[in-house]
Order: C-alpha cells, then sequence, then structure tokens
C-alpha cells in the first residue's frame, strides 16, 4: 500500500531544495503533487492522459514530448512509471533540473538497477546527480538531477 504522506513529503523536499516558482509535474495522474506544491506556493502545471483529475488544477491532458518547448524551471514526477525516462532526458535537453521518485521500470529492471540507470542516463545528459530517500515507506528514493555548474 502506497504511503498516504508522498506527495506533502516529495512536495516538501522539492520546495526546500529549489526556488523553481514554475514547476511541470510528469504523469501526475489526478494531480496530488500538484495540490502539495501549490500548497507552498509553486505554480504548477501536471502533464498526463487522464481525464479524471483533481479541480482547480492547471492541467495539460497529454502526455509531455522532448519536442515541447520549456517554460518551467524545474520538472518532477512522484512514481512517473513510463513517464520517468522522459522527465530525465527532458530535463538534460533542456537544461532545466529534474527530481522524480522512480517506480517502475520502463525495461523490467528491478528498482535498485532502475534508480542507478536514471541516475546514469542523468549524468550521461549533463546533470550532477544525487540520490536521496524519502522519509516514507514504499518506494522512495528520489534522484535528482541539477544541470553541471548550476549546482
Amino acid at each position: 500500500m502506497a504511503d498516504v504522506r508522498r506527495f506533502e513529503l516529495f512536495a516538501k523536499l522539492v520546495t526546500e531544495r529549489f526556488e523553481a516558482p514554475r514547476i511541470w509535474d510528469i504523469a501526475g495522474g489526478q494531480g496530488r503533487l500538484n495540490a502539495a506544491l501549490t500548497a507552498l506556493g509553486r505554480e504548477v502545471t501536471t502533464y498526463d492522459n487522464r481525464w479524471k483529475r483533481l479541480p482547480n488544477l492547471r492541467y495539460e491532458q497529454r502526455f509531455l514530448t522532448l519536442d515541447e518547448p520549456c517554460s518551467c524551471d524545474l520538472l518532477v514526477g512522484m512514481h512517473p512509471d513510463d513517464a520517468t525516462r522522459i522527465a530525465i532526458e527532458y530535463a538534460a535537453l533542456h537544461r532545466i533540473p529534474v527530481a522524480v521518485v522512480p517506480c517502475c521500470s520502463d525495461n523490467s529492471m528491478s528498482y535498485k538497477p532502475w534508480v542507478r540507470y536514471l541516475a546514469e542516463l542523468a549524468e550521461e545528459g549533463g546533470l550532477d546527480v544525487a540520490v536521496v530517500d524519502l522519509p516514507m515507506t514504499g518506494r522512495n528514493r528520489v534522484v535528482i538531477g541539477v544541470p553541471k555548474g548550476n549546482s
């Protein structure tokens, strides 16, 4: 069972670590991370293809692609499943920070090798990487990437 505090804990980490006023939440589902970050004073847009979502949030009902013009200061994802890799690739391409809490891999890797792979992908893309743990149960590793020279 997922930790009910995960969105608030991740939002707290993000706002303490980054001054980014404009955040894109990738594969954000109904928008619970968006709501937690918005409550902390950030302008958040959630990208997800689902139609069912929380009211009164900025929401793009589509998937993020690498071609999307960048108008954010930070990319985040809480268990973004198949969008995890694209979040890291997008951040590296557009030279913005990223923080993702991976869950399921898109290539059948188990959890620990998947997290290592994502950290390596971010480093290869020109990001300085840190992996930290959220104080919660379940998949709690956060892969943080910051463009080299900005950390």
